[in-house]
């Protein structure tokens, strides 16, 4: 889940994760499909991928706390996933390819990519992933390595 927000009509979001490609996005992006687009290939690991996105309004969640509560929010959860989503198609062969290259680059390295296109797009990752960043991945810097 993200928090999306537009700023000067153009769409970002703010976010944390344990995955270095999966935080928050400037807001430079036209359109809410454009901005889960750029998630799509940073999403892609041993087994996870983007098929769909939907904006949602969270104020539609009634009967739980689920901004403070240190208990499970199922409610919050069964919101999101019955909230209408729109579909965004990935290329198959894309995903495995990327799925191959994440798997050798975690077997050779230990951690995981930061190395995507559309990075100059991301805010801030933290300092734990900065060792990863200068390591060739699917982005620009392995593109300078060919």
């Amino acid at each position: 889940m993200l928090f999306v927000y537009t700023a000067n009509g153009r769409w970002g979001s703010v976010a944390r994760s344990r995955d270095p490609g999966l935080h928050g996005r400037l807001p430079v992006f036209s359109t809410p499909r454009a901005l889960a687009r750029s998630y799509v290939d940073t999403y892609v690991d041993y087994t996870g991928g983007v098929s769909a996105f939907a904006v949602a309004d969270m104020r539609g969640v009634t009967g739980c706390n689920w901004r403070f509560s240190t208990r499970s929010v199922w409610k919050a959860e069964q919101y999101l996933l019955d909230y209408p989503h729109h579909k965004l198609r990935t290329s198959r062969a894309r995903v495995d390819r990327l799925r191959a290259r994440y798997v050798q680059f975690r077997e050779a390295h230990g951690m995981k990519p930061v190395d995507y296109d559309g990075r100059e797009k991301w805010r801030p990752i933290p300092r734990e992933f900065h060792a990863a960043a200068r390591l060739p991945f699917a982005g620009p810097i392995a593109r300078r390595r060919r």
